[in-house]
Formats: C-alpha cells, structure tokens, sequence
C-alpha cells in the first residue's frame, strides 16, 4: 500500500509531529509524506519520503498567507507553483490513499490545493485512490458553528472515503465538537489517541545517563514553543524556591520555535542554579517523560499522549485560546491522572507548592487507547481492499 501523507502546519508543530507517529504505524508501506509549512529538521522513518512544497504559513489572525521562500512576493504565483508541484507528485507516485491531515475541518485557506487534488482523485486521474480525513480529537470553536458545519459537511461528502478520527470516545467523542456528524457521508472510525510510546526500560536509562538517582527528576515544556512561555518563567523561578525542601533536577524545553530573546534569558535565569538545565528541543522527549516524577507542561495533544505514554503525573496548563487543551485536560484531570493549573497558580511560590506536592503523587493507572498508529494503519489497509 501506498500512502501520500498531506500535513501543513501553520503555529505549531505538533500535527507534524503526530503524523510522524502515524507513519511509523504504517512501517510495512510506503508513505510519502508532503509538508507546506516551515522547514522542519525530520527525522525521516524508513518508510517514508518526505517532499517539501514552497513553504507557506498564515498570519497571527489566519487570514492571509507569508511565504517563506526569500525574496517572494508574488502570492498567488506560489499558490499556482504549489499547486502544479503538488500534481506532479501525485503523478509521480499514484497512491492507494490520499491521507490529509485536519482538512476540511481546518486549515481551510489551504482548499486552492486541496480541492483540486481532490477534484482529481474523484475523476481517476491517477488511478483508484482513496481519500482519507486524518483529525484529532477536539475541533476549536467557531463563531458561526452551523455556517462551519455546513462549509465542512459540503467539502467532506462529495469527497473523502472515510475520516480517521485519533481519540478514543471513552474519552471524547467527535460530535462533542463536530455537530455535523450525523450528516457526514463518509464513515467516522476512531482509531485510539496517537501516542509516541518510550521503549521500555528507556526513562531509568535516561536517568542513568544523567546521572539522577533518587533526586526527583522535573520535565517542562510548551510545545513548539510559539505561545506561554509565562509558564517557564514560573517554574524558573519557582525551582529555587521548590529547591530548599524538595532538592530535584529540572530540565526545562523551551520548544523549536521560541524566540533567541527569549531562549537566551531562559539560559541566563538558569546559570546560577547547576541543577537547571534549558534546551529548545530533544528527539528524546518521550523517554525525559518516562524518567520523570513530574510533568510541567502545556496541554497539546502530543505532549497529553506523552504524557500518558510514560505514566508520569503532571501539571498542565492549558492554552485559553481556545477549549481544545482546557476540554481535553479536564477530563483527565477527572480521571485523577493530572492536575490543572490556572494563572493565578504562576506566581513562583504557588508554583514552588504545587511541584512539591506533585512530585509525590503516584502515577493514575488508566485504560486510555493509545494505540492509534497502528490502528490507522490497520484501518487504512481495510479501506484500500473495500
């Protein structure tokens, strides 16, 4: 089976990032997999090939496109150049499925070449594909829910064969967020959360490696690091304090996005304290979760799965931005498997309060799917023999 695998970020990395993991869950196919946002360094799985279109991101209000080819001006030439490219791959390739990740429930800016493609893929041009919605578990808010819904249902039906939704719905179900489902045409599966699990034994290797014995080891991060990075300045300032009565390692990611600026401060805050270390980014992270006592983290779905991976307990502070990370994390925080954090609990001596009495909970046993990779591919494999 041959899978052409779209996924265009547009903040974040994480949709990148999940993908990867599906596409590892795919090992005995072929997967080529097309990106259009900002350049990532990937570390290509062995069955996959990964395509760069021009690159392409959105404005702070997703309104309009930034290229991020030098020297470009021309918008809608990119556009065109996109498209044509994009065709030439599909050519190239023929692929049993056409996976696209979030589209048509979002990333709608992105239907100049979509549509197309799709268009195409309807008509036989490139022989019998399917054409296959990858999305996760909980949409944002709009402010027009039943003019979203009906923009979503006319995109979705005359085109896709399925949607592959990555929850499990003991957790949350798709119609919680997406009132259109009873209308949709092509069938919903969900396929369990998409979890990159640590190899076992790997988090009390990791602890070998840097030298922790008994000490409490602290993980935090925020994601790509585009938005709260006020929680690091938190737990910054709360680790000294923590520190006179729960003596501890931090390690602290401040995610591939975060400004110089502000990685450079991070790294002058922690200086004076041996036990800080502060980094942007590690292939490792599922392993530094797994050998952690605490998670200080935002809510993504990634890092959530992670999270859940490792059977590590956490703090989660949620980006407000919108209900996905709040909704998500207070189900889990019901399941007694983590613990919320609001604004007000930033202030370093709260924080210093709330690590200590964390670092001591026991990890909640829990019975969340996390097998989503290999059930997408399982899945997939059903559709291209249907």
């Amino acid at each position: 089976m041959r899978v052409l695998f779209y996924c265009q970020h547009v903040l974040g990395v994480g949709h990148v990032f999940r993908s990867l993991e599906i596409v590892k869950g795919l090992a005995d196919h072929e997967v080529i997999l097309v990106t259009g946002g900002a350049e990532l360094d990937i570390e290509p799985p062995a069955n996959m090939t990964h395509i760069q279109l021009p690159g392409l991101m959105m404005s702070p209000d997703f309104k309009t496109f930034i290229p991020l080819e030098e020297g470009v001006t021309d918008v809608d030439a990119l556009l065109e150049r996109r498209l044509a490219q994009f065709r030439d791959i599909m050519a190239e390739h023929r692929p049993d499925i056409f996976l696209v990740e979030l589209f048509p429930f979002g990333r709608k800016k992105f239907r100049f070449e979509l549509l197309p493609i799709l268009e195409d893929i309807r008509k036989g041009t490139w022989g019998n594909c399917k054409s296959v919605c990858s999305v996760r578990d909980i949409l944002v808010e709009k402010d027009d829910m039943e003019k979203y819904t009906r923009g979503v249902l006319k995109m979705l039906n005359p085109n896709f064969d399925a949607v592959l939704v990555h929850a499990d719905p003991e957790l949350v179900t798709f119609d919680e967020t997406f009132p259109g489902v009873k209308d949709m045409v092509p069938k919903l599966h969900y396929t369990g959360y998409v979890a990159c699990k640590p190899a076992p034994g790997a988090g009390q290797a990791l602890r070998n490696e840097l030298g922790v014995d008994d000490t409490p080891l602290i993980v935090t991060s925020v994601g790509g690091g585009n938005v709260c990075q006020e929680l690091i300045d938190s737990v910054l300032e709360a680790s000294p304090i923590l520190n006179e009565t729960h003596p501890h390692r931090l390690c602290i990611f401040t995610g591939p996005y975060a400004t110089d600026d502000n990685f450079a401060r991070y790294q002058q805050m922690a200086e004076p304290y041996p036990w800080i270390s502060v980094r942007r980014f590690t292939q490792r992270f599922p392993d530094y979760l797994a050998a952690a006592d605490l998670s200080v983290s935002l809510g993504g779905y990634n890092t959530t799965m992670n999270l859940l991976a490792a059977d590590t307990y956490g703090l989660m502070y949620p980006f407000m931005q919108n209900r996905e990370q709040s909704m998500r994390a207070k189900r889990l925080e019901e399941k007694g498997i983590l613990k919320l954090l609001g604004s007000d609990d930033l202030a370093p001596a709260t924080m210093a309060k709330m690590m200590g009495e964390a670092i001591d909970h026991p990890a909640q046993s829990h019975t969340i799917d996390l097998d989503g990779a290999a059930n997408t591919a399982r899945l997939l494999e059903t559709i291209v023999s249907s």
